[in-house]
């Protein structure tokens, strides 16, 4: 008769091969009969329907699979869409300036540039903007100011681009967006009383960002703010200043704008 001691000792080392075989084999890669052109395929259908974390893996298969190729560098450049619409803005730059050191040549560089000043200017907005009516201007401005050097690039490099003009509307917003991040914080000093820290910021707006619609604001601040430092000369001149270029400008006669509808607010 069998030793039934024997039996449980040989099922059990039945039991612990059976799991390290099943550990030790790889999962199966469901890609590796598939043509680069089908993978990309694949990879493009799941961008389309919003399966981000789908997409980015198979464009990744394909940089490897059709490595040298044209196919490759666009693989690059769909993965840095995918992570920037799964929410991953510092995938998707690191990926775009990895495109355009291996290919500097490509004729996607434009689109690259653009899709870099894209991702750092709506990282700026911040996804709860909307929620907060928290003004570009009043958050910081670090991805503004990259956003604006990518768009700066694409212009100065590719005038012709189909992306050049949507890049110069941009600039222009961001451009007068840190012109109000200037007179935000001017604002904020001269309602606290530091008229002097006040009228360094409003003059920052002004030397730094002439033109834009924010300057109107500003030297409305070094009215009021030589006003309350007794500071006549200096004020009147300023008021001067303001009327002139500004003829219709409210400010004088209503004072400080309501701050429940930002300005750049255009819905």
């Amino acid at each position: 008769m069998p030793n039934p001691k024997l039996s449980v000792v040989f099922a059990y080392v039945l039991a612990c091969g059976a799991v390290l075989s099943g550990c030790s084999s790889a999962p199966k890669d469901p890609t590796a009969g598939w043509s680069p052109n089908k993978i990309y395929a694949e990879a493009k259908d799941e961008l389309s329907s919003g399966a981000y974390d789908k997409a980015v893996p198979l464009f990744e298969k394909l940089e490897g699979r059709a490595a040298g190729t044209p196919l490759a560098q666009q693989a690059q450049i769909d993965k840095a869409y995918a992570h920037f619409k799964a929410g991953e803005p510092v995938l998707a730059v690191a990926t775009l300036d990895r495109f355009m050191k291996m290919h500097p040549a490509s004729p996607a560089i434009d689109y690259a540039l653009y899709l870099k000043g894209v991702i750092n200017f709506n990282d700026d907005l911040g996804m709860f903007s909307a929620l907060t009516r928290q003004d570009l201007s009043e958050r910081d401005q670090k991805a503004a100011k990259d956003s604006f050097e990518s768009f700066k690039e694409l212009v100065s490099r590719f005038p012709a681009s189909r992306y050049t003009p949507d890049a110069t509307l941009r600039m222009s917003y961001i451009v007068n967006s840190l012109a109000q991040s200037e007179v935000h914080v001017a604002r904020y000093y001269f309602e606290r009383g530091a008229y002097l820290a006040a009228i360094n910021r409003a003059q920052t707006a002004i030397r730094d960002y002439s033109g834009v619609p924010a300057i109107e604001e500003a030297l409305f601040i070094l009215v009021k703010s030589y006003d309350a430092l007794g500071m006549t000369d200096l004020r009147d001149d300023s008021q001067r200043v303001l009327a002139k270029n500004y003829p219709q400008t409210p400010y004088l006669s209503q004072g400080f704008k309501s701050q429940n509808s930002p300005w750049w607010k255009i819905w």
